[in-house]
């Protein structure tokens, strides 16, 4: 019988096919708010997910993102991302991906990343490490953040009242560069194998963290609140790194919140 996480990567892979077919033409989209974009790609991919993991585990809960809660009577639950970067997606920007994530009695214990567009899939299972494409993947070595590069992302939705853009510019200023990219779990998956050497961002949702979170551990880095605390999949704030960077990206932070800025921002 195949494992949860050979379950799991076969489906990311079935959806990642259909996300290709998608990907063929131009995809029309809809607004779910002012400017959060759904699309066919997105209903279609979950309704496969979903089906699929029912299939399997069919006492088993799952949470994805565009058709809510499928509750079951199990102590598992899975996470689902069927279409992480709509918006990318929408606008033929390559960089958007699959993700699923499962939890047993409170602890994350597999976890898949799926790139449609470079064929890359990342994984991970608790206690056994984080893989791309079968092969075994670490953190970066960065230790300071003036060597390093950074990730973070913005919300479709009351972009006015995100104030990540305070962070924005103090990480910048210090570090090599900010990539904002537009998908989160692939941002964190990026962070796992050292693409990135660390990532925040606020607002995101359980689904577009949970694997990510997983891998990262999982490949030797650190994931935390941005003020320290322990992570939950609820929470309102992330920050994944290589875990030698930590408590200096905490020191950064902490003085953003107080207000002390390193660097002005700029005048018009």
């Amino acid at each position: 019988m195949p494992s949860y996480l050979e379950t799991a990567v076969d489906i990311a892979r079935e959806a990642s096919a259909l996300l290709n077919e998608f990907a063929r033409n131009r995809p029309v989209f809809e607004l779910k708010g002012e400017h959060d974009l759904v699309t066919a790609a997105d209903r279609a991919s979950e309704e496969l997910i979903v089906r699929r993991l029912q299939a399997a585990y069919p006492t088993h809960h799952i949470l994805a993102e565009e058709g809510g809660d499928t509750l079951g009577s199990s102590e598992y639950k899975w996470y689902v991302d069927p279409l992480d970067g709509t918006t990318n997606f929408a606008h033929g920007f390559p960089q958007y991906n699959v993700t699923l994530a499962l939890e047993h009695k409170g602890e994350l214990i597999a976890g898949v990343i799926a790139d449609p567009t470079r064929n890359e899939v990342f994984t991970a299972e608790r206690g056994a490490g984080a893989f791309l494409n079968g092969e075994r993947i670490h953190v970066s070595k960065a230790a300071r953040l003036n060597v390093a590069l950074a990730g973070t992302g913005f919300p479709s939705r009351k972009r006015h009242r995100n104030v990540n853009v305070h962070f924005f510019h103090q990480v910048s200023m210090v570090t090599h560069g900010v990539r904002r990219a537009g998908a989160a779990a692939l941002d964190l998956a990026y962070v796992a194998c050292g693409r990135l050497d660390m990532f925040w961002e606020f607002s995101l949702n359980p689904w577009d963290i949970a694997a990510g979170t997983l891998m990262i551990r999982e490949a030797g880095g650190t994931v935390s609140k941005m003020r320290g605390e322990a992570l939950e999949l609820q929470a309102d704030n992330i920050l994944a790194d290589n875990a030698l960077l930590h408590e200096e990206t905490l020191a950064l932070f902490a003085e953003v919140y107080a207000g002390k800025y390193r660097e002005a921002l700029p005048e018009l």
